[in-house]
């Protein structure tokens, strides 16, 4: 049984007399209205499926969600965080029930505890937190969603650190807290340094047996428990310091395994993640990072070697090459993305708490780094929520309400330590002295895209970096100001002038900030006075919480609050896959891509093409009329133009000088990437003060899924030749008389004349091209060409196998139409078959290439949502494709419905997608033919993402680390 620990606020009352409680200002919601009267509920039917085998994973149907709720949050909500036997009365069934659920806990506490002036006051915080969760604003961490308000233990902390000394009575209780915290499904990480090295004698006189001999039972206690009693694997962190006489051994313990795991599947062993035989590699379930000194770094730079120090004495025991093993660590990353690297010093440098000890080590994912035996409950924001443009297009983001949400979000996760349940009494005692929290945000990528800044550039940086002073100095402000109502944290007297150090190190760091343009300069000023509140206050009142923020993966919350993408990280690729509501799945072009476009000065027609683009080859070149400086702004983590690995480095850098503590993030290299190039990202990170760092090399591992692809063209590889029987396309001439359209064009000043014929029974049949200076190269090769067309057609080849290749075919002339429906042409062969495609191609097989009417686009740009109209849908292709039981009027009512379920505000019309995708990393792959190099999930079979350090399921929201 889990030993959990709980106990009321301490320092309830403020300095020099009775606490007077906070006064809560409202943010959206309206006096005497609940926020979900404000919001239209409908019933939906979840039903989860693992694709590999069409089992049913989970199912409740009748559940009420927002309207405007996707289909997949709706799904990952319902399946992870609904509370109940499935079937049975006491199931949670509504998102009201689960935010009640959560909500009036943290208002309970907080008039118990006395943080509110008055019942009127503890009102709109609860109205206020749920409008917040109920519309996507923001959302604790996953613990919070399980566990609060139920009749288990009230956990509500995801990140975890323990400690270990150099004995077997702190060895073994080490493995029992792992466990117990693995059990409860959440993540741990510890510093291994302590334990004396396999060089080193015991008190017996024998040698000892070294923290990598004891990892080794860990690992396998891991891997054992699994994380939460589900299938997928624990989440932990192990870290060494660069001194430990073992370090060499502890660095090449995984580059050994991957040797094993290489010569396993070359002798026929199933070595995928997940296969049966992987279970006979060690140390695959920790994330393994060496701790480096500022000292070790410089010693790395001048060449010179670095002691190696005997953990009992301090004695040196060796002496190492300080550029031949920071060239080890760099080659171990390079084969098998571990160790990851922390900066002892520049971490030490910003702890508020020292003289309660030193951060020795983090939580799996990075982004927390505190006290031993300790830790922090999460909460992140959707920055997409405050970006706003008013009547004349202009974009601002909304400082003043997202500084107002996050003193709401800070004071809430303040109460939940009052009521908490922790694992083990050590980490429920350091937990309530220093009041932890980790507020951060999601969807960074999605607004930088959106604001037409790239994710590698001096902008992007610059609001990154503003909104990221703006909330942590905003948080330590609303952490002073309940210092005075419910008092300091306990072990904030003894750590005063350091906790005050780091506040002025932040307010100096924000101070010397470079500011960019007209949407981060108003941030930077909100954050400026922030600043300068939290040195007034802190001096006054002292700090209720020891930290505020930090950078999490946010990987099943980003899901719940339908983020496009990630913590810090940058979008993913520019097309989504998303899931209907009636059934079935569909692929966008990412929402900010035309926010991105409007805010970069192109104009709707162009906005339309470029869109339609990407809508059918997933990335922006060649995009017709997008400008060469723009393509950056739509560069992404993967794909033919993805960020470059120091665009990540940076991009890091410029948010650290502004979180209480670390960012989780792994910084992606291509496959052509060197030892060198790893040496290159260590040695800038150290340099740019980032906190902590994790490369992945693609391609680089040898435990990941083969792609779909590869399994078939193997087993067609090995399987027996089949007999050939060779069929010949029958030529089918048009009779003498048949219909046909004639059409004037103009692209680019090129004018010409288009007659398409057809079949009496429906069809399109030949094709004659004009062009209006006869006997001129063009003219010929438009006549040859049409020719070689129209026998195609005759031959059975499809128009839409000819649409398909043609159109987005570039070269002069090209540029402006006098067709309304096709308003810019990269070429007259990308015309004509665009017009062909409006004439004589049913709107199912011309929407999934992209291929659109201006009233149709025209409805879109209006409604938010696509609706074709009657005639715009195929009924005969419909009435063949319906069910016998439905007629050709209930078959478009359901096309209709498909095609507007998920309305996606200014991007383009969404298309069916290909039937082999599951999610989006899926999608991109098939688009970009790339290999995402992730894991399959354990619980439904589709490929995972990368978020932050971890890996996430679009499909369920399972993950791979602390959620």
């Amino acid at each position: 049984m889990t030993e959990t620990t709980s106990g009321p606020a301490r320092g309830s009352r403020a300095k020099g007399g009775k606490a007077k409680g906070l006064r809560i200002e409202r943010i959206h919601t309206t006096p005497g209205v609940h926020p979900y009267d404000e919001v239209e509920w409908e019933r939906r039917d979840v039903v989860m499926t693992n694709w590999r085998d069409g089992s049913v994973n989970f199912e409740q149907r009748g559940v009420e969600f927002p309207a405007f709720w996707s289909v997949n949050a709706t799904n990952i909500v319902t399946s992870k965080y609904f509370r109940g036997a499935v079937g049975t009365p006491q199931r949670e069934h509504s998102l009201k029930q689960l935010i009640d659920r959560v909500v009036k806990s943290y208002r309970a506490a907080g008039e118990q505890h006395g943080y509110f002036a008055s019942p009127a006051d503890a009102e709109i915080f609860e109205h206020e937190l749920a409008y917040a969760v109920l519309h996507q604003i923001f959302s604790f961490n996953s613990p919070v969603w399980f566990n609060v308000g139920t009749t288990q233990p009230q956990q509500v902390s995801a990140c975890f650190i323990l400690s270990v000394d150099d004995s077997m009575e702190s060895i073994l209780d080490w493995y029992k807290e792992e466990g117990m915290i693995f059990k409860g499904g959440s993540g741990a990480g510890l510093n291994l340094s302590r334990i004396r090295s396999s060089k080193e004698l015991l008190s017996s006189g024998g040698n000892a047996s070294g923290p990598v001999s004891f990892m080794r039972g860990a690992d396998a206690s891991a891997g054992t428990i699994k994380s939460g009693g589900a299938t997928r694997r624990a989440a932990k962190m192990v870290v060494l310091d660069v001194d430990h006489p073992d370090v060499e051994a502890f660095i090449e313990t995984k580059v050994k395994e991957e040797e094993k795991i290489r010569a396993l599947r070359d002798a026929g062993f199933d070595m995928d993640l997940g296969g049966d035989d992987i279970t006979s590699v060690q140390y695959q379930n920790a994330n393994n990072s060496v701790r480096v000194t500022d000292e070790f770094m410089r010693a790395v730079e001048s060449g010179s070697t670095y002691p190696l120090r005997g953990r009992m004495t301090g004695e040196v025991v060796d002496e190492v090459d300080a550029k031949g093993l920071f060239r080890k660590m760099a080659e171990a990353a390079h084969v098998c993305a571990d160790p990851g690297i922390q900066y002892d010093d520049t971490i030490n440098h910003w702890h508020t708490s020292p003289e309660s000890g030193r951060i020795t080590a983090s939580n799996p994912c990075s982004e927390y780094m505190h006290l031993d035996n300790s830790s922090c409950n999460l909460a992140s924001l959707n920055l997409m929520k405050f970006l706003q443009d008013d009547d004349e297009g202009h974009q601002s983001f909304d400082a003043a309400r997202f500084a107002k949400v996050v003193e709401l979000v800070i004071t809430a996760m303040d109460i939940s330590i009052c009521f908490a349940d922790f694992p083990t009494q050590k980490i429920g005692e350091t937990t309530r002295a220093f009041r932890q929290l980790g507020i951060g945000y999601a969807n960074l990528g999605a607004l930088l895209m959106a604001t037409g800044h790239a994710y590698d550039s001096d902008g992007g940086r610059a609001l990154a970096g503003s909104i990221t002073s703006l909330m942590t100095g905003t948080s330590y402000r609303r952490s002073a100001e309940l210092a005075a109502v419910v008092g300091p944290y306990e072990g904030y007297a003894r750590n005063s002038d350091a906790h005050n150090r780091v506040m002025r190190q932040h307010s100096d760091a924000n101070d010397a900030a470079r500011r960019g343009d007209d949407l981060d300069t108003p941030v930077w000023d909100a954050a400026t006075a922030a600043w300068r509140d939290v040195l007034r206050l802190g001096t006054k009142n002292g700090f209720r919480n020891a930290q505020a923020s930090v950078l999490a993966p946010t990987g099943t919350i980003g899901l719940m609050m339908d983020c496009d993408t990630t913590g810090v990280e940058p979008d993913l690729a520019l097309v989504k896959f998303k899931k209907l509501v009636g059934g079935g799945s569909m692929q966008i072009v990412n929402n900010t891509v035309p926010k991105a476009l409007k805010r970069l000065g192109y104009q709707p027609e162009q906005i339309e093409a470029i869109v339609e683009h990407i809508a059918e080859h997933g990335n922006i070149t060649d995009a017709p009329g997008l400008r060469l400086e723009h393509y950056d702004v739509f560069d992404c983590a993967m794909g033919e133009r993805s960020i470059s690995p120091m665009g990540h480095v940076r991009m890091m850098a410029a948010a650290q000088p502004f979180l209480s503590g670390a960012i989780s993030k792994t910084v992606n290299m291509p496959a052509s990437s060197t030892v060198e190039d790893v040496e290159e990202i260590y040695l800038q990170g150290w340099k740019l003060g980032t906190k902590a760092l994790a490369v992945y090399v693609e391609n680089s591992k040898v435990g990941q899924p083969l792609s779909a692809k590869r399994k078939d063209e193997k087993e067609t590889e090995e399987s027996e030749p089949e007999k050939v029987i060779e069929y010949r396309p029958v030529r089918r001439r048009l009779p003498k008389g048949r219909p046909g359209i004639t059409t004037s064009f103009t692209v680019g000043g090129a004018e010409g004349y288009m007659t398409a014929n057809s079949y009496p029974d429906d069809g399109l049949g030949e094709v004659f091209l004009k062009m209006s200076k006869q006997g001129s190269t063009l003219a010929g090769m438009m006549d040859a060409f049409s020719i070689a067309v129209s026998v195609g057609l005759q031959y059975g080849v499809p128009l839409e196998t000819y649409v398909s290749k043609f159109t987005n075919m570039r070269f002069e002339p090209a540029g402006m139409t006098d067709d309304p429906d096709v308003r810019m042409a990269q070429s007259i062969v990308d015309y004509i078959f665009r017009r062909l495609a409006l004439d004589f191609l049913p709107f199912e097989t011309r929407s999934a290439l992209g291929i659109h009417s201006a009233s149709e686009r025209q409805r879109h740009l209006e409604t938010g949502s696509y609706e074709p109209s009657d005639d715009e849908l195929d009924v005969e292709g419909l009435a063949q494709s319906a069910p016998k039981a439905e007629t050709v009027g209930e078959a478009k009512e359901k096309a209709k419905e498909e095609a507007k379920a998920e309305g996606v505000g200014d991007a383009q019309a969404p298309t069916p997608a290909p039937g082999g995708a599951h999610n989006s990393t899926e999608l991109m792959e098939m688009q970009l033919g790339l290999n995402a190099d992730a894991p399959l999930c354990f619980s439904c079979g589709t490929k995972m993402r990368r978020a932050g350090s971890c890996y996430l399921c679009e499909g369920c929201g399972s993950t791979s680390g602390c959620s």
